[in-house]
């Protein structure tokens, strides 16, 4: 009797470590497919940018229509199910982590690399601030999470947009009042999207109960405002769909400006690699265990805070006469060698 139920308790134990070695297996697959797309997309930014395909002068198109057509998009999609308290509970406390998170980052840039020249040390410190996490961060956590991943991610990153439009653009001027920072949050067209979201995911299925019951009801009105609403989600779903093919060839666009043996010579671009990538994402891992966060919103905190440097810093050095090849090296170190920490944290977090 004893042996048979030891036998059961074998067997059982062998079904759960199959299972969850099944799952690991195919989560990391979903990485490596996902890290391999993002590769062959980098790729073709690289090769139609030294070709001259795509001219340098109008990257800033492509950057346009991920920040204003895009991303929006894909954050708005990401918010359309069904609403839970659970959800709403988890979006404040992913609010939480990102405060802190930042808090973190300022207080890092205001006491590293103080004897570095001033024209590096501002890059720097606006480095450690500001990361890619609006145009690599969101879709990646899309790919890797689905779109509750992304909706968190779109939450994570509020924080970051109001201190780089304060504390980040002081590091190369004065800082800018309340009232403009404020205003350029309400603004942001990814900040806006969240606004939609939000107003989607409380009220998406009362209004649609609303319609049902009056409007779907004329015969000819409720057809084409039916039709009219199913193109707008077909729409918003496409549009939304080129989020990741647009930011991995922008990204590929910026990596083919700067030779790669002038960022293998830069300490001080690897050093801020380091912090970024390895050093952030150490940090929120070991306090979102501590705290005894839910692996899944500790999976997306960590992969946001591991972002490489946003790509916004070689255009303000430039703007307030600081290093900007500098900057550049910065940006394209950080984003190649994400290129390897982000599948690392992946496989450290189970996918």
């Amino acid at each position: 009797m004893f042996i048979d139920c030891g036998m059961r308790k074998m067997l059982q134990l062998s079904i759960i470590i199959t299972r969850t070695g099944k799952r690991f297996s195919m989560d990391i697959g979903n990485l490596w497919s996902l890290q391999l797309m993002m590769f062959l997309l980098m790729a073709a930014g690289v090769v139609m940018a030294k070709r001259g395909v795509v001219k340098t002068e109008n990257k800033g198109i492509l950057t346009d229509l991920m920040l204003y057509l895009f991303l929006p998009c894909n954050i708005i999609n990401s918010f359309r199910m069904q609403f839970e308290r659970e959800i709403l509970e988890k979006c404040a406390l992913i609010l939480t982590v990102s405060i802190l998170f930042q808090v973190v980052c300022y207080l890092c840039s205001k006491n590293l690399f103080k004897r570095r020249p001033q024209e590096i040390r501002r890059v720097l410190q606006y480095g450690i601030i500001v990361s890619n996490a609006g145009f690599l961060g969101l879709p990646v956590a899309g790919g890797l999470y689905g779109a509750l991943g992304m909706m968190y991610a779109s939450v994570f990153i509020i924080p970051q947009r109001i201190l780089m439009w304060s504390a980040g653009i002081a590091c190369f001027t004065e800082s800018p009042d309340r009232k403009t920072v404020l205003k350029k949050l309400i603004k942001h067209p990814c900040i806006v999207a969240v606004y939609i979201g939000l107003l989607l995911l409380f009220f998406e299925r009362a209004a649609v109960s609303v319609l049902e019951s009056s409007v779907y009801g004329i015969p000819l009105i409720g057809a084409i405002v039916r039709m009219l609403l199913v193109s707008l989600d077909k729409a918003l779903a496409a549009a939304g769909g080129c989020t990741n093919p647009a930011a991995m060839l922008l990204v590929g666009m910026i990596l083919s400006e700067v030779r790669l043996r002038d960022i293998l010579r830069d300490k001080n671009a690897l050093t801020l690699s380091a912090l970024r990538l390895v050093i952030f994402p150490g940090i929120v891992l070991a306090g979102c265990s501590a705290a005894g966060i839910d692996s899944f919103l500790t999976k997306v905190c960590v992969l946001m805070s591991g972002m490489p440097v946003g790509a916004t810093a070689p255009v303000l050095a430039s703007k307030y006469g600081c290093d900007s090849s500098f900057a550049s090296r910065c940006v394209v170190s950080s984003t190649l060698l994400s290129m390897l920490g982000i599948p690392f944290w992946g496989m450290m977090l189970g996918g």
